[in-house]
């Protein structure tokens, strides 16, 4: 576990944070699905040649996959608000690098940078785990984790208006627009988290994982076009595993590592991320297949014959549903687990595909499609952040949520390649032009439905956890009832360093000081575990003195905050023996108002 440390004090986060969190999420979401309703046209935009007009797409998905767990962990070492604002800012440099060029190669740089971007969604998680209360971060992270399939939702209907009645430049202006007021807003109420991770950045570490990254994707989203079994694809396929596995080799002989395999290893991160790539292969696979059929001219036999706002329109309740299940899964989750509801999710999912299958002759068909597979990607998206983490320690929260974000991303990029391959190898030939079948979409629902049931079974293994209502209910009533009993007890016994329950054979002890070491009483000591749960808390005695019991051996936080002092946030290793840990607590000499 990584040393945290409270670089400066937080300030309190007010209602707006989280709606500009996930605001910020959408727009940087924005970006993957952008240019979809113009696509086709890309060739003749740019004057160059369908395999080369790819690289738009492709060139945002890759920057994107690699930003994400470099920002994140960046984000740990220098603050999450700072590395979400500079992911934002070069976002909108890359939109207006889009906006001024026709050229091929000047939007592939301005796609790269737009694409750099999605490292704010795992900074976003991680700001929130860092400020909130625990009754709202479960359906803060929820949508935050959601954003990423709004703002693909919410894109395309828009993007079609857009392109259908302006010139295609208009798109990456109001992205940079967008990204511009996404900053002023994180500006203006979003304040910076006062964790920080100890250590450095992994400088090779960063450039071994990207170019195994590169390696990898780059054959996943042109193995189509090249050729699966061409030699380029299968060297570069060898090229990663090598890379990667030199990779991870040197990763675990770093003191600091940007990614710890050894946290990523264990069981439920593990499953956790596993399941992402398949939810991230089934989230892709209807924004693929649905459009195409809406748009499809209804002399096919099968075709919708609907126009490209139209055919936004009806795919654009994926997106919704998405947002509007945030506060279903809190609810879920606070009562049955992270783990249930992602399975919850996924059994929409599959009954979303597996209905899709006999729902695609009409245009309100395609529409209940979406609103199924939006709920049950909704949750499962939901449930992935908080799974991730309940399993490691908070000064790891940035680059943990950057890999599994990175996950999905895989599995995105899977899904289209995969989904491409099929819809082109079943396409009829009209005229020299590649029309895709009634055939290639169901079976592309197929693949998503087989998706998902291996990511059933990956979290069936998840392990189990009690309810988090009940458990959090309880330890919140013990523990006003701890302190109040602290309260009498430290005014009527001023100097005692009195513990919220007695001096605990196994533990932590020390005093709590000012900058200045003199002692500050009354102040709360909270203790948490290496989940991010709270294990214990008391109020320092009049001398400064406190004592915690912990329940079992290994790394905590100790968190200490009162009036009038900047909070503080120490980690500590207790070797589960019966001698307590003296660690005295010095809280920052700046002040905050009470």
């Amino acid at each position: 576990m990584s040393d945290t440390t409270t670089a400066e004090p937080a300030r309190t986060a007010s209602g707006a944070t989280v709606p500009v969190l996930a605001f910020a999420g959408i727009v940087v979401a924005v970006m993957q699905t952008l240019l979809v309703p113009v696509f086709k046209d890309l060739p003749r935009l740019l004057d160059t040649t369908p395999g080369n007009a790819t690289w738009v797409m492709t060139s945002t998905l890759l920057s994107g996959a690699v930003a994400t767990p470099i920002m994140g962990r960046l984000g740990d070492l220098f603050g999450k608000r700072r590395m979400l604002i500079a992911s934002l800012s070069v976002m909108v440099v890359g939109a207006l690098v889009s906006a001024f060029t026709d050229a091929l190669l000047p939007m592939i740089v301005g796609r790269t940078l737009q694409g750099f971007a999605m490292g704010a969604i795992p900074l976003g998680i991680g700001l929130m785990r860092d400020m909130l209360p625990r009754e709202r971060l479960g359906s803060a992270m929820a949508l935050m984790s959601s954003s990423i399939g709004v703002g693909g939702g919410l894109a395309l209907p828009a993007a079609a208006l857009v392109a259908q009645h302006t010139d295609w430049h208009a798109l990456f202006y109001g992205a940079a627009g967008l990204g511009v007021l996404a900053i002023a807003l994180t500006l203006a109420v979003v304040p910076e988290s006062p964790l920080r991770a100890k250590g450095s950045f992994d400088l090779p570490g960063a450039l071994g994982l990207t170019a195994g990254l590169v390696l990898f994707l780059l054959p996943i989203t042109k193995g189509s076009d090249w050729g699966w079994s061409s030699p380029t694809t299968l060297g570069l396929f060898a090229a990663a595993v090598v890379v990667l596995l030199l990779w991870g080799l040197m990763e675990l002989r770093v003191a600091a590592p940007l990614v710890d395999l050894r946290t990523t290893a264990r069981r439920e991160v593990l499953l956790t991320n596993l399941a992402s790539i398949m939810v991230g292969v089934a989230f892709y696979v209807v924004s693929l297949v649905l459009p195409q059929l809406l748009q499809l001219p209804s002399e096919t036999g099968y075709g919708l014959g609907q126009s490209m706002v139209v055919a936004g329109l009806c795919v654009a309740p994926l997106g919704l549903t998405m947002m509007f299940t945030a506060p279903v899964y809190a609810r879920l989750s606070a009562r049955y687990g992270p783990r249930t509801t992602l399975l919850i999710g996924l059994l929409v999912i599959a009954i979303g595909y597996g209905g899709g299958l006999g729902l695609m002759s009409a245009a309100w068909q395609t529409v209940v499609t979406s609103v199924l597979l939006g709920a049950g990607i909704g949750l499962a998206y939901s449930s992935l952040p908080a799974l991730i983490i309940g399993a490691v320690p908070a000064s790891e929260t940035g680059a943990a949520n950057g890999l599994n974000t990175l996950m999905r991303s895989i599995g995105t990029s899977v899904s289209s390649a995969v989904i491409g391959m099929v819809l082109a190898n079943t396409a009829d030939d009209v005229g020299g032009v590649a029309v895709p079948t009634m055939q290639g979409f169901r079976v592309s629902f197929l693949i998503a439905t087989g998706a998902v049931a291996v990511g059933l079974a990956l979290a069936f293994f998840l392990p189990r956890r009690r309810p988090a209502t009940t458990t959090r209910l309880r330890a919140s009533s013990e523990e006003d009832a701890n302190l109040a009993r602290a309260e009498q007890e430290l005014a009527g016994a001023p100097g005692t360093g009195a513990a919220v329950a007695g001096e605990p054979l196994r533990g932590f002890r020390g005093r709590v000081l000012a900058a200045d070491g003199t002692p500050v009483a009354h102040a709360k000591v909270t203790l948490i575990d290496r989940h991010g749960r709270q294990a214990g808390a008391a109020l320092s005695a009049a001398d400064g003195g406190y004592t915690l019991a912990v329940p079992a051996r290994g790394p905590y936080v100790l968190a200490a905050r009162a009036a009038g002092h900047g909070p503080l946030a120490h980690s500590a290793t207790h070797a589960g023996d019966d001698s307590p840990v003296d660690l005295d607590l010095s809280l920052p000499g700046e002040t905050v108002s009470a």
